[in-house]
């Protein structure tokens, strides 16, 4: 297959996947990306297990706060210019142009395919920061947004706004650039489901050597950590959901457990493939999200309407000065949350981009980003205004423990402690529980099948026990992590992932750049059909 244009050429036949795979043991894996991917990973958990935890958070930690003291500009720009070349690219004339070719037609029906990347998007973050972000903002737990003064109807505004505006369209820009470039170098060009494939018009056949499999190497271990990540904190709210509501003992063996269930399921639903897994859960679980939103918001109508349109009009004023990297005065605030959910969106990018990628053939460039940027945005906004709003008015009623504690104490338990004020508490706090198990399990499918797609050379089609094994992996360091040391190892895996997201900043915004030249090539072909 060739790619050209009058600057470059694209030959993938160059890159002859079967050659370094392994095929042993019915497995097809690319040789280098999945072994050294696996022996990094393990090498990582038996370093940790060696040594102190407190030691080893702390080494950790203080690389963290390096990397955001000294490169909190690139964070903060990062996002900005992916959010840019978002909105140019839809709105442009390159933004008619369908991933896939001319003629391609979708796999999924639009709200499958909303339903697929939203589940994978954010999903357990919702859940587990939906009233937990909002009352830290407005209560000055770590510092609040801009320095406003806490417990104050600017300090409402503010704590919605801040939200929306970290979980709105400068996330989705992140993912979604990520997920049109490894998109469109697949289906347009033939290309590999890789990370590398995305920078042959800048690397040309280096991409197909060892820089490609660094390229790719680092891919692995970002979303591995990413995913564990996920996995741990879910695991982590739903063991304290089960105990507030059952009255079980939170313990690290209901933390395993919980996991263990959660791998069994994703497995069930790995081996019933894209349609009877994935796309089935992920339809269930926003039919439960509605759900259990639409209750929220039947009990407390004018409060969300109003923290609604707060959050709304919080979100448009503050938008450009939140998005600012210097001249701040809410240091503390900036680097503890902006700087860290930009981090964040960077390190989860690359396994919400290639599962995205996956499901997104036949959809046009403006219909993808417009999708991928509004419709979330909208979502996660009304969610946070929801949950935020109520929970915010419980601080300011007196209402509930929030309203006693005045704010959060314990993040994981801060949504159960929202829901316990109703008298039907029990009853919505089951349904939060079942939610975020659902939740868990499309994140460990849907980042099994994008894992083992990475370390298969790119392939579309893997053997499933691949699948399986992936799953395994991801929800064992979970399980590990968890082990070792509890909240202390996943606040560790986080500061990771965050060190790990500096480099991969500077990989999205030029895999941005080489994205254009790509797209370029469409607008060259009727030139080229004239002579």
């Amino acid at each position: 297959m060739k790619f050209k244009s009058n600057k470059y050429s694209i030959d993938s036949t160059d890159y002859q996947v079967g050659q370094d795979n392994i095929n042993k043991w019915g497995f097809d894996v690319h040789n280098t990306v999945f072994t050294v991917s696996v022996g990094l990973s393990i090498l990582f958990i038996v370093t940790l297990l060696m040594l102190d935890p407190a030691v080893a958070k702390a080494g950790i930690d203080s690389i963290k706060g390096a990397v955001l003291s000294n490169f909190d500009f690139l964070f903060m720009w990062g996002a900005n210019a992916l959010l840019l070349f978002a909105v140019v690219i839809a709105f442009s004339p390159l933004g008619k142009i369908r991933l896939g070719g001319d003629n391609a037609k979708t796999d999924y029906s639009t709200m499958s395919w909303i339903s697929m990347l939203f589940a994978a998007g954010m999903g357990i973050g919702l859940i587990f920061w939906g009233v937990a972000e909002p009352t830290a903002f407005f209560t000055n737990w770590y510092g609040t947004p801009l320095n406003v003064e806490a417990f104050t109807p600017e300090a409402r505004e503010l704590a919605l706004g801040a939200t929306a505006f970290h979980w709105g369209l400068h996330a989705w820009a992140i993912y979604g650039m990520t997920a049109l470039c490894l998109a469109y170098f697949v289906y347009n060009k033939g290309l590999p489901l890789s990370m590398r494939s995305v920078f042959y018009p800048i690397l040309g056949d280096r991409v197909w050597g060892i820089t490609g499999d660094i390229i790719d190497i680092m891919t692995v271990l970002v979303t591995l950590f990413g995913l564990a990540t996920s996995l741990g904190l879910g695991g982590t709210q739903a063991a304290s959901g089960i105990s507030h509501v059952f009255g079980v003992e939170n313990s690290i063996y209901l933390q395993q457990s919980i996991i263990v269930l959660i791998m069994g399921l994703a497995i069930l639903s790995v081996t019933r493939g894209m349609n009877g897994g994935v796309k089935l859960l992920s339809n269930l679980n926003m039919v439960i999200a509605f759900i259990f939103l639409g209750l929220i918001a039947a009990l407390n109508f004018t409060t969300v309407l109003d923290s609604l349109a707060t959050a709304v009009v919080g979100y448009v004023k503050n938008i450009i000065p939140l998005s600012q990297a210097s001249g701040r005065d809410d240091t503390t605030w900036l680097h503890g949350w902006t700087v860290f959910y930009w981090a964040w969106w960077v390190a989860y990018a690359p396994f919400f981009g290639m599962f995205v990628a996956r499901i997104s053939k036949g959809r046009t460039i403006r219909e993808f980003l417009v999708c991928v940027l509004v419709i979330p945005t909208v979502v996660t906004t009304l969610w946070m205004s929801v949950f935020g709003g109520v929970a915010i008015e419980q601080i300011i009623d007196k209402v509930g423990l929030l309203g006693a504690e005045q704010g959060i104490t314990d993040v994981s338990l801060s949504l159960f402690y929202m829901l316990d004020a109703y008298p039907i508490g029990d009853i919505l706090s089951v349904i939060a529980v079942v939610l975020i198990v659902v939740f868990f399990v499309t994140t460990l499918d849907s980042g099994s099948i994008v894992i083992d797609s990475m370390t298969a050379g790119g392939k579309l089609e893997v053997p499933m026990k691949q699948k399986i094994v992936w799953a395994v992996i991801s929800g064992l360091i979970a399980m590990v992590m968890l082990w070792i040391g509890g909240t202390q190892s996943i606040q560790a895996l986080q500061s990771i992932t965050i060190i790990a997201a500096l480099p991969f900043t500077i990989i999205l915004l030029l895999g941005c750049v080489s994205l254009v030249k790509g797209l370029l090539t469409e607008v060259e072909k009727p030139k080229a059909a004239i002579k």
